[in-house]
């Protein structure tokens, strides 16, 4: 990672830039320009980028509601951002990457190739204790998943939505708990 990529809070935290809410493309082009990739450069995402990717994604755009709407606000959705690095959580309040791992686990988040090279892999993990049904989860998932197509779309960047990733292999190199659900996991980086 380049000097001055990231400001540190912590040895391993990752303090993003605030993300920037105006300009992009107007929604009708990126709606049109929406795409899937499945090649990606393994240039990594500036740290801008990311952090406007992430508030697209989760971030909060009042005091205490999100971009994306959740069944009864529960907002039971935590965004792990899996890199070259290691394994992050987003903070969306902090405007924050908590690391949790050092390393590569990118592999983990998926079975296809492309996985290993795209410098970011977004996992959606869904807390089970506050939702009524998985189907709901699903649901409030593809809200998230859609917004970072739309960004993408925007920032001329690639993303492929991804069900094929192995649940068990996810939670252990996430370390997740009983009550937390991969739903779906999700590639960023720029098209190759």
């Amino acid at each position: 990672m380049a000097a001055g990529f990231f400001v540190s809070c912590a040895a391993q935290d990752l303090v993003l830039p605030p993300p920037v809410k105006t300009g992009g493309k107007p929604l009708m082009e990126a709606l049109n320009d929406r795409q899937t990739t499945r090649e990606f450069s393994d240039k990594e995402l500036d740290s801008q980028t990311l952090s406007d990717l992430l508030w697209a994604a989760y971030g909060f755009n009042r005091d205490d509601k999100r971009v994306v709407p959740s069944a009864n606000n529960k907002q039971e959705f935590t965004v792990y951002v899996v890199m070259k690095s290691g394994i992050y959580v987003y903070d969306a309040k902090e405007n924050t990457l908590i690391q949790k791992k050092s390393g590569d686990f990118r592999t983990s988040t998926g079975k296809q190739d492309f996985v290993a090279v795209a410098p970011v892999n977004l996992v959606f993990v869904a807390d089970m204790n506050l939702m009524q049904s998985k189907e709901t989860a699903n649901a409030d998932c593809g809200y998230i998943s859609q917004n970072v197509y739309l960004y993408c779309a925007s920032a001329g960047l690639g993303t492929v939505v991804r069900g094929w990733f192995d649940a068990d292999e996810v939670r252990k190199a996430l370390e997740l708990g009983e009550n937390q659900e991969p739903i779906l996991t999700q590639t960023v980086g720029y098209k190759k």
